[in-house]
């Protein structure tokens, strides 16, 4: 008691408040300084997928046929556990390979670690929980079939947490993409008609849009490179589609691939689709006007309309109060 009151005492509040408000400024001094350029270290791991790119396509050239280049085996942890219990044969690893590329996830590492994690972590889990239902809530969890049930909800959560993470990783980055889009289709509609080349272009695009979608400037960057070391371009661009899964990035590379086959215009094909791409978005903003006032109704119900009926109505019942107390 005498420690409660002690931490309720004036001079203690105002103290922890005044030492609050120091760290926060602090931080707002510090943060800045601490922040890293996240578009040169992605830029950076564009630049080694790039590098594979090229010793894939001179390993090619060097025996004569298309094959891919084989990665060193690595030897950690999660790579033995893989080994040993033989997952890629469990697995779908292409296409969990394409599912990690599209949350921005290239390396081999990253897939090793997801496969690990899809078998470890359930076992972890279920462990974990097993015990905490056997000593620390042993009152609430008494029999042994209720202890099992909360492991094997423990088994179903851990094994499903890895595909939940990847996805929110390819929401967020389909987000960051979807917004930026429209401005570097723009930007790249400009490049291309005032005589630029199609990769030329999208490097310079990517430079410019990083600053508002480093996804966009990272999966950009990746396509120039492969349209350089790819012997195909249209599987180049087609690989864009695929990482990005959005319709108006498929509807762009497909307009691409039949203005290089049939020899089109190039300028003229992005000019359509900018303007197009311009239209869905002011439709796409249009409608989340129109659906703002249903969604407005229910906290109007219930955080405006009391605060409304206690300003009109309370100087009358104060009044009405008053008149039966005299």
């Amino acid at each position: 008691m005498q420690m409660l009151q002690t931490l309720f005492q004036v001079e203690t509040i105002i103290t922890v408040l005044a030492a609050l408000a120091a760290f926060a400024a602090v931080i707002t001094v510090a943060a800045p300084m601490m922040e890293t350029d996240k578009l040169s270290d992605r830029m950076k791991s564009v630049s080694t997928e790039r590098d594979k790119l090229k010793a894939a396509q001179k390993a090619a050239l060097e025996l004569g046929s298309v094959s891919r280049l084989r990665e060193k085996q690595s030897t950690g942890l999660y790579a033995q556990i893989v080994q040993r219990l033989r997952l890629r044969n469990i697995f779908d690893v292409e296409a969990t390979r394409e599912k990690l590329r599209a949350a921005g996830l290239r390396s081999e590492r990253n897939l090793t670690m997801f496969m690990a994690a899809s078998v470890l972590l359930p076992l972890v889990l279920a462990g974990v929980t097993f015990f905490e239902v056997s000593t620390t809530f042993a009152e609430r969890f008494s029999s042994m079939g209720m202890r099992m049930g909360a492991a094997f909800g423990a088994i179903v959560i851990g094994y499903y947490l890895p595909v939940i993470i990847v996805k929110n990783y390819i929401t967020k980055r389909q987000k960051s993409i979807k917004r930026a889009w429209s401005d570097a289709l723009d930007l790249l509609l400009i490049c291309i008609e005032s005589g630029m080349a199609l990769e030329p272009a999208m490097q310079r695009v990517s430079k410019e849009i990083g600053s508002q979608s480093v996804p966009l400037a990272e999966e950009m960057q990746l396509t120039v490179a492969e349209l350089a070391y790819l012997p195909e371009r249209r599987k180049a661009l087609e690989n864009l589609a695929k990482r990005t899964g959005l319709e108006t990035v498929k509807s762009v590379v497909t307009a691409m691939i039949q203005a290089e086959r049939y020899g089109t215009p190039l300028g003229t094909a992005m000019r359509v689709l900018a303007e197009e791409n311009r239209k869905d978005r002011m439709s796409e903003a249009e409608r989340k006007a129109a659906a703002l006032p249903p969604k407005l109704t229910v906290p109007m119900i219930l955080f405006f309309l009391p605060v409304i009926f206690v300003v009109i109505l309370g100087p009358a019942v104060i009044t009405v109060l008053a008149a039966r107390a005299g």
